[in-house]
């Protein structure tokens, strides 16, 4: 901020007193301020003349001020802010504050016209005759400077600013010329707000409001004598007077202004004395704005809210601006107050559910002088993180991580801090995304169920154990495959013939869901993704290799939180939002579109898909995600060799994804110890469904228990026809004839059989089937089976007419 340029008096000594005398009579008369009759001579009327000829209209600009940040319950979480301003009424600034900057700056303000005789008079005579240098400046011309500085600094336009304040007889006479039409326009009462709101009071505080606030801690509208006596000082030299660092010449400054206040009869004798004997040292309650997201209380979600505001992408906003640069000016000066979503108590609960399992600056990972070269030891941390939204809305609940945000640089170097926010993508300013494991597995299981494959269906598998892996050749892979065979293992000894479709999901069986995936197309299940909007944190598309769908891509919490509340929301996807709502400075609703919302699958499938999923808390892999009375449904997830660990899941109104994994290594979660728990190696099952449970718990508190939609007959149990008499046949002939009544065929087992070896005995299921599912052959060993003999009390040779039925169905 420049220091306030020379008034009049110190531009006189430079024209010659004379020249200067006639020059202010032609602009009293101009003015009105004295009759033109008594301006007199050559000079006065050249005077005249040049003050009519020089521009009047003067334009106050909107002040750039502060605008806040709010929470979903009031809390101020930031100000972002070119300055540090609030613009405030005049109302709203107490009455002693209004009067101290009236004694010290212009005691006649309420008696001019802007332009102030005797004071112009009484410098020039002073600063002719070589006495001390007086200003002339009224109140109403100070503002006039002020006002033209801004508007040249909102324009960019840093030699008009500088022109504003420069000592020059030019400058002075212009701006006596819009003081004049100023206070023709205007109220004395509104210049006195406007200069109050606009005069800078030091340590970057910028207007009344402001300074108050910052310097007391209170609001304008309360300040005492001696603090608005302070403040009141402090704009002839703000740069220099500051109570912050130079609190001798604040206090020496803040005394002058009590000794004007006196003088003019404003104050009383006791109130000097009293208000002259505080220090300004004991005066002083410093409250700094919390002018950027570093000191926000919420920094990765202040962050996520502020690059979301400026994302041009999202036109919902465009009342902010089309522009990037336009959307930042509005945000940062604008006075804008922008409500969000997040909920605090949810917040803060969430972050103690998800450190008391995951701690801060844990040291869970073994010493790996591999990974392990930094001197803090990154790799040794496993982090988590996590997200809440609500179905319906995209409303941006929760976000919490077990990291610390750096607000100094030498904790951008202290272990457990980063700057990176995992809950979300890049252009966020968060992660490219972490592998999400078995939590891919719902993509597949929607277009199964898009496709005819019923919830009480079954699905294909090849037998996989920990140890002996299935394999899947480039053929069977399809045109997204790779040139190399794939390897799939299960968690347990499984497979080879069809699996209950509830069963594969509950249990998370890959091999199921990689032949599933085969069966459907790698295409198709990525295709879905795409429609239930699932990225990768970069923002590109999964890719459609048949690792795929067993989760080998890259996402963030967030994302996936929002692409799971689909299924809540009965197919309708609706994007993150984190904003409630955005108020102007002059209180009024800034237009701003709704979430986009869009049904991308079938509302039955999603309900379908929910009917499945509920089973992996009921009895799967997700146990420990269980609500009591509360239904809910979700998926866990783990990656090879526990690298990370999900748990994603949903009730009706509530969707929340947590993630669990090594931030800063690629090392397994194997025989690792956190909070005091050992774990041999970390299932999503383990840690995440259990901070799941009670992140969900926390933000469902005070909801009403509502069930899930249940799908159609035909989502359950499909479209089920007659499945062909296929016994006697060739496996081949058998899968043919299958085929061509709308089946798959997969070789399930042998059984003993007097048909000869290979030839399929019976199919499970037989009778009907729904169309497009896989049915098991069971085919012949090439052994007849023996029947069992039975005792009877006179036995009597039997004849036979051929072999005994095979067991199993037929």
């Amino acid at each position: 901020m420049q220091e306030r340029a020379s008034d009049l008096g110190k531009v006189v000594s430079l024209l010659g007193a004379f020249v200067a005398i006639a020059v202010i009579a032609g602009f009293l008369a101009a003015g009105l301020l004295i009759p033109a009759a008594f301006a007199t001579g050559q000079a006065a009327t050249g005077g005249v003349k040049m003050f009519d000829d020089l521009p009047g209209e003067f334009t106050a600009t909107q002040l750039s001020q502060q605008s806040t940040i709010k929470d979903a319950r009031g809390g101020i979480l930031a100000t972002p802010q070119q300055e540090n301003r609030i613009v405030v009424n005049l109302k709203d600034v107490a009455p002693i504050m209004q009067k101290a900057q009236i004694a010290i700056e212009d005691s006649r303000f309420y008696e001019h016209g802007g332009v102030d005789p005797r004071g112009i008079l009484r410098a020039v005579a002073s600063n002719a005759q070589g006495g001390d240098v007086q200003g002339a400046s009224t109140l109403t011309q100070q503002y006039v400077k002020l006002t033209l500085q801004e508007n040249a600094l909102r324009n960019n336009d840093e030699e008009a600013a500088q022109a504003a304040v420069r000592k020059s007889a030019a400058r002075k006479v212009q701006e006596i010329k819009y003081a004049v039409t100023l206070e023709k326009e205007m109220t004395k009462d509104q210049i006195l707000q406007g200069y109050l709101n606009l005069a800078y009071y030091g340590d970057l505080a910028y207007g009344v409001e402001a300074a108050s606030q910052h310097y007391f801690s209170v609001p304008a509208k309360k300040l005492s004598l001696p603090q608005a006596a302070l403040l009141a000082g402090l704009v002839q030299n703000p740069g220099r007077t500051d109570p912050v660092h130079y609190p001798d010449k604040a206090q020496a400054r803040r005394d002058i202004v009590l000794d004007r206040m006196h003088a003019l009869g404003i104050i009383s004798d006791k109130d000097l004395k009293t208000s002259k004997a505080i220090p300004v040292g004991k005066m002083l309650k410093l409250k700094n704005p919390l002018s950027n997201c570093d000191a926000s209380s919420e920094p990765f979600f202040c962050n996520y809210v502020m690059e979301y505001l400026q994302d041009t992408s999202n036109h919902a906003l465009d009342a902010l601006g089309k522009t990037e640069p336009e959307r930042i000016k509005n945000i940062t000066g604008g006075g804008l107050t922008i409500q969000t979503t997040l909920d605090p108590r949810i917040q803060e609960q969430s972050l103690k559910d998800l450190t008391k399992r995951v701690p801060f600056a844990n040291k869970a990972m073994r010493k790996d002088t591999e990974h392990d070269k930094s001197p803090i030891g990154r790799s040794r941390m496993v982090g988590a993180a996590a997200s809440i939204i609500e179905p319906g809305t995209g409303k941006v609940l929760a976000m919490v991580q077990n990291s610390r945000y750096p607000t100094t640089k030498k904790q951008q170097n202290q272990y457990g801090f980063t700057q990176v926010n995992w809950n979300v993508d890049t252009k966020y300013q968060g992660t490219t995304g972490f592998q999400f494991g078995s939590t891919a597995k719902m993509y597949a299981i929607v277009r199964a169920l898009e496709t005819g494959t019923p919830v009480n269906g079954t699905v294909p598998s090849k037998f996989a154990s920990t140890t002996r892996p299935a394999i899947y050749t480039p053929k069977e892979q399809g045109s997204c495959g790779d040139i190399r065979d794939w390897s799939v293992k299960n968690d347990f000894a499984v497979g080879g013939k069809p699996i209950p479709f509830r069963k594969a999901t509950a249990q998370s069986i890959n091999t199921a869901f990689a032949s599933l995936a085969m069966k459907l197309g790698t295409t198709k299940v990525r295709d879905t993704m795409t429609k239930m909007h699932l990225t990768q944190g970069d923002g590109s598309k999964i890719g459609c290799n048949p690792s795929s769908v067993l989760g080998t891509g890259v996402v963030t919490p967030l994302t996936l939180a929002s692409s799971y509340a689909t299924l809540a929301n009965n197919g309708k996807y609706c994007a993150p939002n984190p904003i409630l709502s955005i108020t102007t400075a002059d209180k009024k609703p800034l237009k701003i579109g709704a979430t986009p919302c869009k049904q991308v699958i079938d509302p039955d499938v999603a309900k379908g898909a929910t009917e499945l999923l509920k089973g992996v808390i009921k009895d799967g892999t997700g146990k420990a995600a269980t609500l009591g009375a509360r239904p809910a449904a979700g998926k866990t997830g783990t990656t090879d060799d526990h690298v990370e660990s999900w748990f994603v899941g949903y009730t009706v109104q509530r969707a929340t994804a947590v993630w669990v994994g090594t931030p800063y290594s690629q090392q397994g979660m194997n025989h690792i110890t956190l909070a005091g728990r050992g774990y041999s190696g970390v299932f999503g099952g383990d840690i995440a469904a259990p901070i799941w449970k009670d992140l969900t718990e926390t933000a469902s508190e005070g909801l009403p228990i509502r069930q899930f939609d249940d799908p159609s007959t035909k989502v359950l149990n499909g479209d089920k026809i007659s499945v062909p008499y296929v016994s006697g046949l060739s496996v081949e002939a058998a899968t043919a004839r299958l085929k061509d009544a709308g089946f798959l065929a997969q070789v399930a087992g042998k059984t003993n059989s007097g048909l000869p070896q290979g030839f399929v005995v019976y199919t499970d299921p037989s009778g009907s089937a729904v169309r497009g599912s896989t049915i098991g052959l069971y085919t012949s060993s090439g052994v007849a089976s023996t029947p069992t003999p039975t005792k009877t009390p006179n036995p009597k040779p039997t004849k036979t007419k051929g072999p005994p039925p095979p067991p199993g169905k037929h």
